[in-house]
């Protein structure tokens, strides 16, 4: 029991450190209203309301990495730490505590491109780190004798609460396009509440216990501690806020949207005010730029390299008095400077699809986080989907903070004038080692946006239209230019006002003296009438055999339309003519349509070419070699175009017989389907499969099998 008693020396605000992001979840919201200057100023720019008023909200946080907890046992009375949490003790530990309650607040448009925001806030950070938690378990410990000495180490500690008043100012600062870019920037006026700072370096210390003597056992410590508070509270343990316990703070902003709708025909998007109109927004903010100054604060640096009693302890009624009576000081300074938890958020917002969204948010701490009264906060990443309405929305952030070192999970709902919220509420109910919890809440009065009216639906907002009831251009504000002669001319360019006209003639009509519709200008022929295919001028026919001559292939001899004006020819001289010849360029008999008979030779060669055709292993793939076979067999069935043939698959006994009769009729259909691709009529080609059952050598050997593996091809009668 009495080496507990040194624990509050490096105990200073039970292990506490700043959240990453109040609100998590909630802020992405494009109806996060006045909240939204908390994280970035310029999201106020051109947002979905017409005014904002927050009422009260608050946020809160609590995470650690020593205990791991079912959330809901803690509040149960006579919970004991030391017995039923998970413990995760290192020479480095770290905790995690954070309020953040905003009083009455609004935000209002100035002008369509210009916000301003008036916000009050209260905020408390706790910070200590680097904290050996292996030292502080064994001293807790009532019965512990494994403690003779330890390396407490060098935390650095720091509680810091104050009240803000901020004005924030919010632009749009580039719209062209589909590119839009906004920028903000927050003034603060800090009112200091309290401070407490400890920065500890090098410190051990050791333990002498007499049983005998328990008033004069001993505690031999090493290293320094630099303590400071806002006050003196040894004097005056009341807190005592002073009004020159001030600062200044500032955040800065800006937000790109990616607005893919805006086209020459929706130009009026970036205008409209009650809708979104990005496909994707970045963001990117620094925020609590600055410092609270403490007129009255105390700082002293103590050494520790002293050996003191359990008598000397005991004497002292506070921490203060134990420090001052038994350590050597000098003091630092007289006032007191608390640095605020300076951080980058850079955050990209997807809409997928309509009302649902998908959020991507990094927070990070830009100061060091062991100098001396230095708020910081902790990293963190999260992706949070949401859906989101006007009057409702629904989010589920996913987020990760490198004290915690847990992925958390929480769910969140806004209702219009209401919203409630956490980050790790799902991941609480389900885990038995909860490190990290968090809430959100809030009431507020929201004033959206109205929809703005179009009328005449011509793109131009009533607000702009001189005539809101009637579509007319830009250019002329709205209203419609007069065409009294309905050529599509506008009055104010047509020289033929009265009369219709083409745009090429100034709305004037152009002349046509042969009424065949080819203007005077274009017609070679203006005094006879003719196509304007053939620029206003009557087809002729040279050969007057009936053919025009523009669909007359032979213009100067005559022939029947059927063969375009030519007369028909015997090209291959065997007295059949070509319009009756099925082989025009091969030599052959009347009775057989002026085409060769197909002779045995001619289907030996066929069947030469079509046996060396060779297909993959066990497939009907033709190999790329046999192109060269196969292009000989289009050949010669052109040769014969009367002709009609059978392509006959076969294969060798090797394997299924079942399978072997598919494998030959796919390879047939293969080479059939080729010779077609290749300009064979379909009509003159058949296919079929026989597999294992018409051999043509002994399947015994291998160039016997070889020879079995084939496609032939059969003249059909």
């Amino acid at each position: 029991m009495k080496k507990r008693v040194f624990l509050s020396l490096f105990a200073f605000a039970s292990f506490c450190s700043a959240n990453a992001q109040s609100y998590l979840g909630y802020i992405p919201d494009n109806y996060a209203g006045v909240q939204g200057v908390l994280y970035n100023p310029a999201s106020i720019a051109d947002s979905r309301f017409k005014a904002d008023i927050n009422l009260f909200s608050i946020s809160s946080s609590v995470g650690n990495d020593l205990y791991g907890v079912k959330i809901f046992d803690v509040f149960k009375s006579g919970y004991d730490f030391d017995l039923e949490a998970k413990k995760n003790f290192s020479n480095a530990n770290n905790a995690v505590f954070n309020i953040d309650a905003m009083g009455p607040s609004f935000m209002f448009n100035i002008a369509p491109k210009h916000t301003l925001a008036v916000f009050t806030r209260a905020r408390a950070f706790l910070n200590v780190i680097d904290v050996n938690g292996k030292v502080i378990n064994d001293i807790t410990k009532d019965n512990s004798t494994s403690f003779p000495s330890a390396t407490v180490g060098s935390a650095n500690a720091v509680g810091n609460s104050w009240g803000e008043l901020g004005i924030s100012y919010a632009a749009v600062l580039y719209q062209k396009g589909q590119h839009f870019l906004k920028g903000g920037i927050t003034a603060k006026y800090l009112q200091g509440v309290a401070n407490y700072h400890l920065q500890a370096t090098g410190v051990t210390m050791a333990y002498n216990e007499n049983l005998i003597l328990p008033q004069n056992s001993t505690y031999t410590t090493t290293g320094s501690v630099v303590y400071g508070s806002s006050q003196d509270f040894a004097a005056n343990s009341d807190l005592d806020i002073d009004s020159k316990s001030k600062g200044f703070g500032v955040d800065l902003g800006l937000v790109y949207e990616w607005r893919p709708e805006y086209t020459a025909d929706r130009a009026d998007i970036n205008d409209l005010k009650e809708v979104n109109k990005y496909k994707l927004r970045f963001g990117l903010s620094l925020t609590d730029l600055g410092s609270v100054k403490y007129d009255k604060g105390v700082r002293n640096n103590y050494n520790l390299n002293k050996t003191i009693t359990q008598a000397n302890y005991d004497s002292a009624d506070n921490f203060d008095e134990f420090l001052k009576n038994n350590y050597p000081n000098t003091v630092v300074n007289g006032d007191v400077k608390s640095y605020l938890p300076t951080a980058l958020h850079a955050d990209v917002d997807w809409n997928i699809h309509n009302k649902f969204y998908l959020n991507t948010n990094v927070d990070l701490g830009v100061v060091s986080k062991t100098k001396l009264n230095q708020n910081s906060i902790a990293n963190r990443v999260s992706i949070t989907p949401r859906y989101e309405s006007k009057w409702f929305s629904a989010y589920v952030p996913l987020s990760y903070m490198d004290y915690s070192k847990q992925a958390q999970v929480g769910l969140g709902l806004r209702t219009g004038v209401f919203f409630i919220g956490s980050g790790s509420i799902i991941s609480n109910v389900v885990s038995k080692s909860s490190r990290a919890a968090d809430f959100h809440l809030g009431m507020k009065i929201p004033f959206y946006q109205k929809k703005a009216k179009d009328q005449d639906g011509d793109g131009i907002l009533d607000k702009d239209d001189a005539c809101p009831e009637v579509a007319g251009p830009v250019e002329n504000k709205g209203c419609p230019w007069g065409d009294k002669d309905n050529d599509g001319i506008l009055d104010k360019d047509d020289k033929c006002p009265d009369v219709a006209g083409p745009a090429a003639n100034k709305g004037c009509p152009w002349g046509d003296k042969d009424k065949d519709g080819v203007l005077d200008k274009d017609d070679k022929c203006p005094d006879v009438a003719g196509p304007a295919e053939n620029a206003g001028c009557p087809w002729g026919d040279k050969d007057n055999d009936g053919v025009l001559d523009k669909e007359d292939k032979c213009p100067t001899v005559a022939g029947p339309k059927e063969n375009a004006g030519c007369p028909w020819l015997d090209t291959d001289g065997d007295g059949v003519l070509d319009k009756d010849d099925k082989c025009p360029k091969v030599k052959g008999t009347l009775a057989n349509g002026g085409c060769p008979e197909v002779t045995k030779e001619v289907i030996k060669k066929l069947n030469d070419y079509s046996k060396s055709v060779l297909f993959d292993s066990s497939k009907a793939t033709i190999k790329a070699e046999s192109n060269s076979k196969l292009e000989e067999i289009v050949k010669v069935m052109n040769e014969y175009n009367n002709a009609n043939f059978k392509l006959e698959g076969h294969t060798d006994s090797t394997g299924s017989a079942a399978k072997n009769l598919q494998l030959s009729k796919d390879r047939a259909a293969a080479v059939k389907n080729y010779l077609i691709a290749k300009g064979i009529s379909a009509d003159r080609l058949s296919s079929e499969g026989y597999g294992i059952t018409k051999p043509i050598a002994s399947n015994k050997t291998v160039a016997g099998r070889t020879e079995n593996r084939r496609v032939e091809i059969i003249l059909v009668k």
